[in-house]
């Protein structure tokens, strides 16, 4: 029995021996293959944080050639900056930094395998509004700690003053600022222009070829004005005046309830150009009327009543960067400027053509974009079918083809700007009342005002609120935004929050480019009364 006993303890201490052997080996062997699988981790995530990995699926055109000629490749310090160092939080924040990778990546091999990169709208990715999506401001922080580095310009140094105390309160980021600092871009201009962009107008055209009188208008139909002293001429449609319904039904694909309630309007007959302010035009009032340095807005105003004679008028002083995005000037409409420089702009063509130009009221801006029409738009078509907006846009294509013909929108504008003559006039003949640029009315902006009118209201003109109204909507817009009885406003502020200027310019916003403005011409009652 005592030796049944013993036997039956060896068996029992070999068994636990062999248990913990095993369990040993199984020990040993499971960290042998966590380190195995964390350095194969380690090293895959190593490769793929290495440039060639990341150029395995974007296949964005020339996106190697551009770092490459980037001041993070070429730059006097000989330092090489590369991909993940822009577009990944810094390593030292290791939770954000390889979530943020394994979510971009998985993102970016679904996407290089399920979708067609002829399909992607490059250039809208290469936007500012796009990039700061993918460049975390960490990431340029972590490099530059030093704003005020040896050799920055008394210009570079407001700006960095302006983003270290203001970043946080209004979102700025470096990039803001730099959006060409990790892929060039010949078209960016970083810094003060010190030239005037394609302004062929007044200086590669004869000075004998300028108009030397203004056009003689001498009955109410179109006429061509001339602008004395330059070679710029624009066309300028006849309004007829009448009473119309402004506003929009509740009923009406994507009404908004500033749009209500619809009440009747009358307005006088005036002229109105048939196609938004171009560079052309802008750039002869800037050669003209030249900068006044930064005088402070309200001597500027004053000065400005106050001026006799034409070259009295203080002009713009000189934009930041090229305005016109390196889209090209010429014909295309002249964006960027604030309400205060398009008023200036109307002031300055009254005094040299002796009429009165102005910006047109919204009223008057409504009834000319409706043409004679009472539907969303001045040609045939459901907001609906035209729109982005809505859950049957996940499966079926909105309808593009009566819209683009008249209207330059999301859908059809390459996301810039484009010329008159890609789009049809409406009824009055007038082209791109609707997209292209939101155009700045007269009025001041209030949610409530229709509701303020009654009977039939004659000329209406909102004159108190904090901000202007703008209309038609522009080349970024949906479907949805650019119907006639659409209403926006500025957002003064937000459109100058990048502008680290003290104070902050009077004439050029540095945070919207879809911003321009037609002018109106009021004709003599003698014209009317033919």
């Amino acid at each position: 029995m005592a030796e049944s006993k013993n036997i039956d303890g060896d068996q029992r201490q070999k068994s636990h021996k062999k248990f913990h052997q095993r369990k040993g080996f199984i020990l040993l062997l499971g960290i042998a293959i966590g380190i195995i699988f964390i350095g194969a981790l380690y090293q895959t995530s190593v490769y793929f944080s290495t440039n060639e990995s990341c150029m395995m699926c974007h296949v964005h055109p020339h996106a190697e050639e551009s770092w490459k000629l980037s001041v993070h490749v070429n730059n006097g310090s000989g330092v090489m900056v590369n991909c993940i160092d822009c577009h990944l939080p810094p390593r030292d924040d290791t939770w954000a930094h390889y979530t943020a990778k394994a979510a971009l990546g998985i993102r970016d091999v679904w996407g290089y395998l399920t979708k067609d990169s002829a399909d992607f709208d490059w250039d809208r990715k290469s936007e500012l509004e796009q990039a700061v999506k993918y460049i975390p401001n960490a990431s340029c922080v972590k490099c530059h700690q030093n704003l005020f580095p040896q050799g920055i310009t008394d210009d570079g140094i407001t700006a960095h003053m302006y983003y270290d105390e203001n970043h946080e309160k209004l979102n700025l980021q470096c990039i803001s600022c730099h959006l060409d600092a990790g892929h060039y871009n010949p078209n960016y201009v970083h810094g003060q222009m010190t030239g005037i962009p394609g302004m062929n107008v007044a200086s590669a055209v004869d000075s004998s070829m300028f108009f030397k009188e203004a056009a003689a208008v001498t009955a109410f139909e179109n006429y061509t004005e001339q602008i004395p002293g330059t070679a710029v001429s624009f066309n300028m449609k006849a309004i007829p005046g009448g009473t119309f319904t402004m506003g929009s039904s509740p009923k009406e694909p994507f009404h908004q309830k500033d749009e209500a309630p619809q009440h009747q309007v009358t307005v006088n007959p005036f002229f109105m150009a048939e196609v938004e302010t171009t560079w052309d035009q802008y750039w002869a009032f800037y050669a003209n009327t030249m900068s006044e340095g930064r005088t402070p807005p309200e001597t500027v105003y004053e000065n400005n009543l106050k001026a006799m004679g034409v070259d009295a008028i203080s002009g713009p002083t000189p934009p930041f960067g090229y305005p016109d995005q390196g889209w090209g000037s010429g014909n295309r409409p002249a964006i960027t400027m604030t309400h205060y420089a398009a008023e200036t702009f109307c002031q300055w063509l009254s005094q040299k053509t002796g009429r009165k130009y102005r910006l047109p009221t919204e009223a008057e801006w409504e009834y000319a974009a409706r043409g004679g029409t009472q539907t969303p738009y001045f040609f045939t078509g459901n907001p609906k079918d035209f729109s982005d907006e809505g859950f049957v846009r996940k499966f079926f294509p909105a309808k593009t083809d009566s819209i683009s013909a008249y209207v330059i929108y999301s859908k059809n504008s390459d996301n810039r700007t484009q010329e008159p003559s890609l789009v049809k006039p409406n009824p009055f003949g007038l082209k791109n009342m609707l997209g292209n640029v939101m155009e700045y009315c007269a009025d001041k902006y209030d949610e409530t005002a229709y509701g303020k009118r009654s009977g039939v209201t004659s000329n209406p003109l909102i004159t108190q609120g904090e901000e202007w109204v703008v209309r038609g909507g522009n080349y970024l817009s949906d479907a949805a935004d650019v119907r006639s009885a659409a209403r926006s406003h500025t957002r003064h502020d937000d459109w100058l929050k990048t502008d680290p200027q003290q104070p902050k310019s009077i004439w050029w916003y540095s945070d919207i480019k879809g911003i321009g403005f037609r002018v109106v011409c009021e004709p003599d009652s003698s014209i009317i009364a033919k």
